[in-house]
């Protein structure tokens, strides 16, 4: 038995129209015998577009009564797998709408034997003709990826992803049903230590894409609700600092401001208290909901409060010298501005130390 016969390739499908079959017929062309297609719901007028195991013998068809959405089917056909193709090396994850070719496809698979890692599909979206919304999407996805999570993916809502088989029990515990569960996959990618690489795919787009089933406004708001609750513990905390430093500032720094040195101490008192506080609540949320699943709480606290020290140190120290330059009776809320333009850039800083060095998913091996 070749490699590639140990191969599966998947497909979630909704109301598929003629495009289905000839994606079949192409993926079974380049040399694959095993495909198991998901119909997640689909309409009664639809299902004679699925393969029939008559005339496609290799395929196999699982139906889902009522539509749970792209994610459910594709945990679906992962479970499926897993149980019943002992001898499977690994799975590809391909949509049923023509936009991927075989040879791509075959490619992909190939490359992940070989290397054991995943491998995406990447389209290139500085080619011509491609929708605006497709180009403005990914690049934008691609983007908070890489400023928020750390994870540089060139095409992070691709459909083509091949799966080496030693993964898909991981994968299947990832959240999401819909399309946010292919956002979470990538997500899931650094905090388990995943191995993954792009590959070059052709950039097909059949009638400005319309067949596809992706809502704009709910899907994109489950993708970046997931993406931007990656980072919400590090501003939230960031706003609990900011509005305790006012209110200690309020409280305490009109009575110490007789001289310079006096308005930096009290200035960087106020500093120290209100991070003490935020940092409290900053950990507690990034160690029980952001980064629930990585090591244990003594080794991430330790390291967290150094850096929760470091950044103190560096906002007391930057604010406080800031504020020895201004004239007297300066009101308390420029002092504030200053603070928060400090602490803008420091935030870039904590949030990228606590991303890879605190709360770090698993190191590669």
């Amino acid at each position: 038995m070749s490699s590639l016969a140990k191969v599966t390739v998947i497909i979630p499908s909704l109301n598929p129209d003629e495009k289905l079959k000839k994606t079949v017929q192409g993926l079974i062309n380049v040399g694959f015998t095993d495909i198991v297609l998901i119909n997640d719901g689909s309409k009664a007028e639809c299902e004679q577009n699925f393969p029939s195991p008559e005339e496609y013998p290799c395929c196999t068809v699982i139906n889902h009564w009522i539509n749970r959405g792209k994610g459910a089917g594709l945990k679906t056909a992962f479970a499926y797998v897993r149980k019943t193709r002992p001898e499977c090396l690994g799975v590809v994850a391909v949509d049923g709408d023509g936009q991927h070719r075989p040879e791509d496809v075959f490619a992909c698979a190939m490359r992940m034997l070989e290397e054991n890692k995943i491998i995406l599909g990447a389209r290139n979206f500085n080619l011509p003709g491609i929708p605006a919304r497709s180009v403005f999407g990914n690049k934008m996805t691609a983007f908070v990826f890489k400023f928020l999570c750390g994870i540089k993916i060139t095409d992070t809502q691709t459909g083509l992803r091949a799966i080496p088989i030693e993964y898909l029990d991981t994968l299947m515990a990832v959240k999401g049903d819909r399309f946010e569960y292919e956002t979470n996959m990538l997500l899931a990618f650094k905090d388990n230590g995943i191995p993954f690489a792009e590959n070059s795919i052709e950039t097909v787009y059949i009638e400005e894409n319309k067949t596809s089933h992706f809502n704009p406004l709910r899907d994109s708001y489950m993708i970046y609700k997931q993406i931007f609750g990656y980072a919400f513990s590090s501003l939230s905390a960031t706003a609990i600092d900011l509005a305790l430093f006012t209110l200690f500032s309020f409280l305490f720094l009109s009575k110490f401001s007789e001289t310079a040195e006096a308005k930096f101490i009290c200035t960087a008192c106020c500093t120290v208290a209100a991070r003490i506080i935020s940092s409290l609540y900053n950990y507690f949320v990034n160690s029980r909901l952001v980064f629930a699943k990585q090591t244990g709480a003594k080794h991430t606290m330790l390291k967290y409060y150094v850096l929760v020290i470091l950044i103190m140190l560096i906002s007391g120290a930057s604010v406080g010298g800031i504020t020895i330059l201004l004239p007297e009776g300066t009101k308390e809320i420029i002092i504030t501005l200053i603070k928060a333009a400090v602490d803008t850039v420091l935030f870039i800083l904590s949030f990228t130390l606590q991303r890879e060095w605190v709360f770090g998913g698993k190191k590669k091996k």
